[in-house]
């Protein structure tokens, strides 16, 4: 269940200091995972997929 995440969780593991970065890097770069769901709390990512993403580009090692 830990390859589920929200943008807090995306922040935290990236070492952003805010969650509304997710959102930010969501509209900036067309190539940002699309979320697995869409709550009416906000959005829910698979985990591999943003790591995928941030690897590529070079935002985690």
């Amino acid at each position: 269940m830990d390859q589920l995440v929200g943008s807090h969780e995306i922040a935290q593991r990236l070492g952003l200091s805010h969650p509304q970065s997710v959102h930010l890097w969501r509209r900036r770069y067309p190539d940002f995972p699309e979320p697995v769901a869409k709550l009416t709390q906000g959005f829910v990512w698979d985990w591999r997929d943003v790591q995928r993403w941030a690897r590529k580009t070079s935002r985690l090692d």
